[in-house]
């Protein structure tokens, strides 16, 4: 309440906002202290941000933080600047780790929320694909070839752009130099998600461009009735409850429990009918692998429970629709009838997800009234990996074992206070949820539907097709031709006080420097250096981790990449059929220390980042700037540096390989 714009006079919907508010991770815990948790508008969690394609938005940011950079229980700082993660949005809004702002000031973050290709594919906002959804008789300004107010027609206004660059499920966080793992873990850090024709979140449209994804009808778009955002991280808090943080572990920091939407041990009640998860790892440094099973009265379940439990658990199949914040071209089937990862093993993905890397989100589909699923069972989110320490998992613990208790943390009480003893304390069941009877009409997609091809099965309907297929003639000869360039993350050249770093095409490992610039590519009208017109300046990224036992989920800000190999192989199913903006590389069972991605640029010039999303990591060095150049363009852009007194620039330096990368040709050529 004594914040500077609790109740500023002209500054709308600000005043009062937490009013009443008593942020709780459990309602026998404690309210957190002001100074112990920062989020937006001081709720938890924090508010969910709808957007829809076609409508920008000015997101007004206020820094209402405490003046004394003391006055923050022990971790987070003050000063803040705020990340669309992985919003195709101009520079000067991605939020570039040296732009912040300070206490008494606000940053306006400009999101277009445009399809990427807005001035060179469908320019003429003819493909009903691409548009975004509105109610009957509603006008909106819309940004075409002619500008002006345009009215709903047939549930949707026509935009311009590629309607394969449609993104749904993001979210935006602090991404403060040198703090964002502490802001983070603060709360600073909320879902968004973005409503398209095809994805709009009302599944009884069917128009032939609508892919009726579960939500509801009772709105023209944006129902989530079915639809449900959950963040996944995990907390620590002290002896009276407040979060709590280790500001000093640079390999990683870890809570000992997970919370969901900032609860503990929540439930959810939901419906016998299909639902749509969409599922984000919002933690520091910890990985997440999860399972969904139902309990099953008696011992006639796969899994038995604990011993005298009187319980047994079953496997709950689903639908893996969307990887990071891209519907995919498939929808990949997690119930054991695929060898997912060409592994020759069907069960290890069967109802359990792939690991979910720090800042990765996973839209599953679910249906309760199938696979034996009744109203009044109840099921779990079971989490199976293990971290001993902030470098990176280890295996996975068999779900048998999980739910048998026979892996168990406990807590025992030492010499020195209280410590987990014989395992993860974060393994486990970390959601339930209750199904109640559905009278309605489902009138959700079915996603066997648009599986992909498999033993005895012709492949299915397309989602989102990619752009760039592996394995197809025309597209390896563009890919031949691109520049390619590698990012090796890890310890080389490091030191105790800034350990990580990345080097960039076979160069030094450098630490963090916003000065520097690392890599550039330049934008091209018309033909770009790829060949493909309206396609952007494609090239091929070699992210590469070499620390034995680290764990690196490298994040590419401003566009999406398609994972052309892992180490070395054709990617899994799950990454196959997708488009990213995370790729994880270490040495998990599900991950390799290399991976190769196509990736392009377009509409937007100026200063971006690329970044270890182990926080930690990314917080002591482990981060690069990178710079998108206009055509003809020989000055480098100028560095920010802010102050409680304005902003002044100062000259960047550049890496020698910066506009060359380390070649073309062959190192780009994939091969089937």
């Amino acid at each position: 309440p004594s914040g500077l714009y609790y109740n500023v006079a002209g500054v709308p919907a600000t005043a009062g906002t937490s009013k009443g508010s008593e942020p709780r991770f459990h309602p026998k815990m404690p309210v957190q202290k002001l100074n112990s948790l920062w989020t937006f508008d001081g709720t938890l969690p924090p508010k969910l941000l709808m957007v829809r394609y076609g409508q920008p938005v000015l997101m007004r940011h206020y820094n209402g933080l405490p003046i004394d950079p003391s006055a923050n229980m022990g971790f987070g700082l003050h000063t803040i600047t705020t990340h669309e993660h992985n919003g195709h949005v101009p520079a000067e809004s991605d939020g570039y780790t040296n732009a912040f702002f300070f206490p008494g000031q606000f940053y306006d973050y400009r999101w277009p929320i445009q399809l990427a290709g807005y001035d060179s594919i469908n320019t003429k906002a003819e493909d009903p694909r691409a548009a975004f959804p509105c109610s009957p008789g509603e006008t909106l300004w819309t940004n075409d070839l002619a500008p002006g107010r345009k009215t709903c027609d047939n549930g949707m206004i026509k935009i311009r752009g590629d309607w394969r660059e449609t993104m749904s499920t993001h979210w935006f966080h602090d991404h403060m130099l040198d703090f964002t793992a502490q802001n983070v873990y603060k709360g600073n850090a909320a879902m968004m998600n973005y409503y398209s024709a095809l994805d709009r979140a009302n599944e009884s449209v069917n128009d032939g461009v609508n892919l009726r994804l579960p939500s509801g009808s009772a709105l023209p778009w944006g129902n989530r009735d079915y639809d449900v955002n959950l963040m996944f991280a995990d907390k620590a808090w002290d002896k009276n409850g407040q979060l709590w943080f280790n500001p000093f572990n640079t390999a990683g920091f870890l809570g000992d429990q997970v919370l969901v939407n900032w609860k503990w041990k929540p439930t959810l009640d939901v419906r016998a009918r299909s639902y749509r998860f969409r599922m984000l790892n919002g933690s520091v440094s910890r990985y997440f692998k999860m399972a969904l099973v139902r309990e099953i009265k008696g011992t006639s379940g796969e899994f038995q429970g604990p011993v005298g439990s009187g319980v047994s658990y079953a496997r709950v199949p689903f639908h893996l629709i969307a990887n990071d914040g891209n519907i995919m071209e498939h929808a990949v089937p997690f119930d054991g009838t695929m060898d997912l990862d060409a592994d020759g093993d069907k069960q290890n993905h069967n109802a359990i997800l792939p690991t979910l890397g720090i800042a990765e989100r996973f839209d599953i589909i679910v249906n309760f009234s199938k696979n034996g699923i009744k109203p009044g069972d109840k099921l779990f989110f079971v989490n199976l990996l293990v971290h001993q320490d902030g470098k990176g998992p280890e295996e996975p613990v068999a779900l048998a074992d999980v739910l048998s208790e026979k892996y168990r943390a406990i807590i025992k009480q030492t010499s020195k206070g209280p410590k987990w003893e014989d395992g993860d304390p974060a393994v486990g069941k970390v959601l339930q949820l209750n199904v109640k009877a559905y009278t309605g009409q489902d009138l959700a997609m079915d996603p066997a539907a648009y599986e992909p091809a498999k033993p005895g099965k012709a492949e299915g309907l397309f989602m989102i097709p990619l752009k760039i297929h592996r394995d197809n003639a025309a597209d390896k000869a563009l890919l031949a031709q691109a520049r390619h360039r590698t990012f090796t993350f890890g310890r080389s050249d490091g030191t105790d006080e800034a350990p990580w770093t990345v080097k960039t095409d076979g160069g030094f490992g450098f630490r963090m420097d916003p000065r520097r610039l690392n890599t550039s590519t330049k934008l091209a009208s018309g033909p770009t250096d790829a060949g493909a017109t309206g396609f952007g300046t494609l090239e091929v990224w070699h992210i590469k981790g070499n620390d034995t036992g680290w764990g690196h989920p490298v994040h590419v800000h401003f566009e999406e990449g398609i994972i052309l190999s892992r180490g070395g192989k054709p990617p899994p199913e799950w990454e196959k059929w997708a488009r990213k903006d995370v790729y994880r590389v270490g040495s998990e069972k599900d991950g390799t220390d290399n991976v190769e991605i196509a990736i392009q640029f377009r509409e937007f010039a100026g200063t971006y980042m690329e970044h270890c999303h182990n926080t930690q990591h990314e917080d002591n060095s482990m981060l690069l700037r990178w710079d998108v150049e206009k055509p003809g363009q020989v000055q480098l852009m100028p560095t920010p540096l802010p102050s409680w007194d304005g902003v002044r620039y100062v000259n960047s330096a550049a890496l020698p390989t910066f506009r060359t990368g380390d070649g073309y040709g062959t190192k780009a050529a994939v091969t089937p």
